[in-house]
């Protein structure tokens, strides 16, 4: 039975075995995700029901009681990480059976939780409803694995993006969309995915400065998920695509790879949200910068003609990246690369190489994310009230933000399902001090 209090289809009963007692985590370094100064000395109290009930600061105690204490000895505490942009392996029935693929998309999702600290995914596109699956296998509690929005399928046209990948679906005209949208409506999904333009990584004729929707179908598409309430996930790269996706009520546009300053407009008049994808356009060979990024090159293997492709749109895509910063749009991060454990971390390396500061990158991967999610009200900070899903870090990720990396406990519900503190204390993964 769902508990009272709790909201929205993925923030359910407790998956994990209910503790008896009280959490303490004690001498933390508390970057909650509301303030931007880290607060030494913090003790976070964890009810029995996986939320936070106190928090105290500055040296300040609170009765441990019959709580469980465990002392990060100064490492820093913070909210889980969100990506809002993600896809399962691009696998086809005829590269592996289904039943292997859904359960290669649990193993990765489950081992983003442990190893990296991702709490939360907002997918994109996926065949046979693997999303909606797995999203219901975590809520059951059989599982223990990140929160998970799922689509279903993306939407594009006949001779639309990406229909290589075996994720999407082609549909045409008003009623095609229509029905499209209502089928994936009925098999489970959170939100909507429409592909309106093409994109970076994708055959000749898929091109991101081209779109790909009529105006018929546009409306169509849009009104029907406003009237089943609905929110829309845009894939919108060029301005005309952009604009019509505000227009129209987007919850989020993703990619943006080329706008103009009325696209800017437009987001902040409408309020609508940026997911910029980063990662598409900036890992190539040529623009790898550090260890993290050679390593993902060295795993991925592109074709020559994609990072092309990727090269030759990544000083456009960054610039509007900027603008969209400077200007105030609301940002979340999202990868839309693979392995999944590893993408989250990877594209906040990019936002703060194209000129965000850690604090704004933490944010759009914590507080950000678990807003565009619908789970503001309980995940995304640390405050109390909300749901203890909460990551331990060595290192300050406000001085460098891939500090996140340096990943010591992770937290679900107040819970411990990773903890990496003796390794660390073997050698990587402390900070100056020692933590």
């Amino acid at each position: 039975m769902r508990r009272a209090g709790y909201c929205g289809d993925n923030v359910h009963d407790r998956s994990l075995q209910a503790h008896t007692m009280r959490t303490l985590l004690t001498n933390a370094t508390l970057v909650d995700c509301v303030d931007p100064t880290p607060k030494p000395q913090s003790t976070v109290a964890i009810g029995a029901d996986g939320r936070i009930c106190e928090i105290a600061t500055a040296g300040r105690t609170i009765d441990a009681g019959n709580a469980e204490v465990i002392d990060l000895e100064g490492a820093y505490l913070l909210p889980g990480l969100w990506d809002v942009h993600v896809h399962p392996d691009y696998l086809t029935l005829a590269d592996m059976p289904l039943a292997d693929q859904v359960t290669l998309f649990g193993n990765r999702l489950m081992s983003s939780l442990t190893e990296s600290g991702i709490i939360g995914f907002r997918c994109a596109g996926t065949h046979s409803f693997m999303d909606v699956a797995w999203k219901r296998a975590f809520d059951s509690g059989l599982f223990v694995g990140p929160r998970l929005y799922a689509c279903g399928h993306f939407l594009t046209t006949t001779g639309g993006h990406f229909l290589t990948s075996g994720h999407a679906l082609e549909c045409d005209g008003p009623y095609g969309f229509v029905k499209a949208i209502r089928d994936q409506i009925k098999n489970g999904v959170d939100h909507i995915k429409l592909n309106l333009s093409g994109g970076i990584m994708g055959p000749a004729w898929d091109r991101h400065w081209h779109s790909f929707l009529l105006e018929d179908e546009l409306i169509a598409a849009f009104e029907i998920c406003r009237q089943r309430e609905f929110k829309v996930m845009a894939h919108a790269t060029n301005p005309a695509a952009v604009k019509h996706a505000i227009k129209l009520g987007a919850h989020t546009v993703e990619h943006g790879y080329i706008m103009d300053d009325e696209c800017i407009e437009q987001f902040l008049k409408h309020d609508a949200w940026y997911v910029p994808t980063l990662a598409i356009s900036h890992l190539t060979p040529n623009q790898a910068g550090n260890e993290w990024e050679r390593a993902y090159l060295s795993q991925r293997n592109l074709a020559p003609s994609l990072c092309c492709r990727a090269d030759a749109a990544s000083d456009v895509h960054a610039t509007w990246f900027r603008k969209a910063l400077g200007a105030g749009v609301k940002m979340a991060l999202g990868s839309d690369i693979r392995p999944l454990k590893d993408a989250g971390l990877l594209e906040m390396g990019l936002w703060t190489k194209d000129g965000a500061t850690p604090w704004q990158t933490l944010l759009a991967a914590t507080k950000h994310g678990a807003i565009v999610c619908g789970a503001g009200d309980d995940l995304g900070t640390v405050e109390v009230g909300k749901l203890a899903d909460l990551i331990v870090v060595g290192a300050n990720p406000l001085d460098d933000i891939n500090n996140v990396r340096q990943l010591l406990l992770v937290l679900k519900e107040g819970l411990v399902v990773s903890d990496k503190r003796a390794s660390a204390r073997g050698g990587a993964g402390l900070d100056a001090a020692g933590h």
